[in-house]
């Protein structure tokens, strides 16, 4: 039996903006995980335990892959097996049918409370994972086979995204992002249909640069106590795209700003410009959201921020709405910044940069 963890996720800045491709984001791998075990065996089967799945027989027919139960929660999965199965099959390699057991830490155990640290993305990523794992003396894995393999999956699957959360999983650690241009890949799809030539050649736009954190900075992790709803809050900036590209724009430009300025900090070590930074780019995600009406900070995101910003800097994480907020701090006031978030009704979550894992 082979195991593989990976880990979830949290954006850091360049939220939004990084669905334009050229645009850059910078993200983080944390220490939640979905973990994959894998064993080759007589029948294919599905186990996903935590989501009352034990038992999940599937088969390939006819290139599609068929599950005997029909549940939308199996969608990822099902697109992910399909593309690594694909795949596999284009290189002339004989695939083995294989049991494969999939269970999380990025929810809430108890509560199944959802924290926004990408599960979907973790899922994909482990998914194709494990299945290679199975093939490595028939073929090289890399970390960038097992992301655009991940990364088509995940587009086929939502439609949409810039697929940071996929290279977070895949690669771990703090990474500064650039998403390819989903229209071309859309293209490529259709158009050739075959996946060898796609992951064997360069995306346009995708960039994908690990970044050594200073020592002295401390990640500081907070739940709302409600769940975002990506989805449409993305939807009320397509209006905005449209009828007043001027604004668009000026936001656009004031992202790549605070993130390339977040870089520098990074490269630098250096504390006071990459809070100042963070507190750039949350700025201009407030313009954005007072434009379209989309609410990126709740109240209880404000409270966080407003908190945060009193032991450093502090911004919402991802589309906002709900799930988590973050603070760029230092270990000797994080103490006091969890008392505080706790007393405003904010969970502070134990959670940590994933740097290392299998």
């Amino acid at each position: 039996m082979h195991e593989i963890k990976v880990p979830g996720k949290l954006f850091i800045a360049g939220e939004y903006a990084v669905l334009e491709p050229g645009y850059p984001a910078i993200v983080v791998a944390v220490d939640r995980f979905i973990t994959a075990q894998i064993t080759k065996s007589e029948q294919q089967i599905l186990s996903l335990p935590q989501l009352g799945l034990p038992n999940v027989a599937c088969r390939f027919e006819g290139g599609q892959v068929i599950f005997e139960e029909e549940d939308t929660r199996l969608d990822f999965i099902k697109n992910t097996i399909a593309v690594v199965h694909q795949y596999l099959q284009e290189r002339s390699i004989e695939t083995k049918p294989f049991s494969l057991t999939i269970t999380s830490e990025l929810d809430d155990a108890d509560s199944g409370r959802k924290y926004g640290l990408g599960s979907s993305a973790a899922v994909v990523v482990a998914v194709v994972s494990s299945i290679l794992t199975l093939y490595r003396d028939f073929l090289p894995v890399s970390k960038t086979l097992i992301f655009k393999l991940a990364a088509i999956a995940h587009y086929q699957t939502q439609g949409s995204g810039s697929c940071a959360d996929v290279a977070a999983s895949t690669y771990g650690g703090w990474l500064h992002y650039t998403a390819f241009k989903a229209s071309w890949l859309k293209e490529r799809l259709k158009e050739n249909g075959s996946i060898t030539p796609l992951v064997e050649e360069e995306w346009p736009h995708l960039q994908i640069e690990p970044l050594e954190a200073p020592e002295e900075l401390v990640l500081a992790v907070g739940w709302t106590g409600s769940s975002a709803k990506t989805a449409s809050l993305i939807k009320k900036i397509e209006p905005l795209k449209q009828k007043n590209s001027t604004i668009y724009g000026d936001f656009l430009r004031k992202s790549r700003d605070a993130v390339s300025t977040m870089v520098e900090g990074f490269k630098q070590s250096d504390m006071e410009l990459m809070m100042a930074s963070l507190s750039a780019n949350r700025l201009a995600l407030l313009e954005l959201s007072e434009e379209t009406g989309g609410a990126i900070e709740t109240i209880h995101l404000e409270k966080l921020i407003a908190i945060a910003n009193c032991y450093g800097a502090g911004k919402s994480s991802g589309a906002g709405g709900g799930d988590c907020g973050i603070a760029f701090t230092s270990t000797d006031k994080l103490e006091r910044l969890h008392k505080q978030w706790q007393d405003a009704g904010i969970v502070p979550l134990d959670i940590l940069p994933a740097t290392k894992y299998n």
